[in-house]
């Protein structure tokens, strides 16, 4: 199995992470990703609370296999108690990201616990290690759900790589094994995938949103925050989200001093989340959905990427 010094040193056979997608990654998916090898991450974002997140723990309590929670951080500063019940279930990882205090980062090592944070470009990377930070994602532009869209990740991955002094995991647009061989050969410590891990099984979508996934090709998505602000979520404006491109998308991507005063279009999405309409609701996606052909389970996304990369890597060994 392919295997790097962080990955070995975190107790787990593959380095693949699942990201911590909130509404996606809850306990039985990072269950089933940790079982298989990975290092499988419960994720609450900003509609996450210390019940929600004690609910999906119970995927987790007797894994016997290491595993990761992630956090907003302006969330957890709005709610103390969802830091706490995190840091009591004393995950391998905790990574709070989104945020600038860094306060949290004490209280991880206080509890022995690794910290971790996404960030988009290498000033944030170099403040987040001043902060105590032991480990760094490099959240590519190119990767789905909330994040700054500041720098492809390839060009941001070998800038950390060149720059800071703490493993750097690569995420953004990696969804085969050819996309994990490039960001390991790069000297990536591991992946941290979110979309491909969406259709799996275990996940918290539907079937109708997997479905919608599945139908998606590489174009198909946009940064934008129409739908954050059509249903109130504060996120900042420096953090939009890639999301699938849908007639909602497109009508008010561009006019969002008129949306934020058009009830009308708030209500209409919300009727559309009920009922699952994705020609107007969300889902986030980053650029390798083009990639996901098929409903899978966790143990076989990972099978199929660590046997995909063990192939490229013989055949370039063996190249004259």
């Amino acid at each position: 199995m392919l295997s790097t010094d962080w990955s070995r040193a975190i107790g787990i056979d593959v380095p693949i992470v699942n990201a911590p997608m909130g509404g996606v990654a809850g306990g039985a998916l990072a269950a089933a990703v940790s079982r298989a090898g990975g290092l499988g991450m419960i994720g609450m974002g900003s509609a996450g609370t210390a019940e929600r997140l004690d609910a999906e723990l119970g995927h987790v309590s007797n894994l016997a296999r290491p595993f990761g929670i992630g956090l907003v951080e302006w969330v957890a500063i709005r709610q103390p108690d969802l830091l706490a019940t995190a840091l009591a279930a004393n995950p391998a990882l905790l990574c709070v990201s989104f945020g600038e205090t860094g306060d949290w980062v004490r209280r991880a090592h206080d509890a022995g616990v690794v910290a971790a944070t996404q960030v988009s470009d290498l000033d944030s990377a170099e403040r987040a290690v001043a902060a105590g930070v032991d480990v760094v994602i490099a959240r590519g532009a190119e990767g789905g759900g909330h994040g700054q869209p500041l720098v492809g990740t390839l060009p941001l991955l070998t800038a950390l790589l060149d720059r800071v002094p703490v493993p750097v995991l690569a995420g953004g647009g990696i969804g085969s094994a050819r996309g994990l061989a490039a960001v390991l050969a790069a000297g990536a410590s591991a992946a941290w995938l979110g979309t491909a891990f969406c259709a799996c099984t275990e996940s918290l979508l539907s079937d109708k949103a997997r479905d919608t996934m599945l139908a998606a090709g590489d174009t198909d998505t946009v940064n934008t925050r129409v739908f954050d602000i059509a249903q109130g979520y504060p996120w900042p404006p420096s953090l939009p989200e890639r999301v699938l491109r849908n007639s909602f998308s497109d009508r008010w991507d561009g006019d969002e001093e008129s949306l934020s005063v058009d009830s009308g279009a708030a209500a209409a999405l919300a009727r559309a989340i009920a009922a699952e309409d994705y020609t107007q609701a969300p889902i986030n996606a980053g650029q390798g959905v083009g990639e996901l052909t098929a409903v899978r389970s966790a143990a076989e996304v990972i099978g199929q990427l660590n046997s995909g990369v063990a192939e490229l890597l013989s055949r370039w060994a063996t190249r004259d």
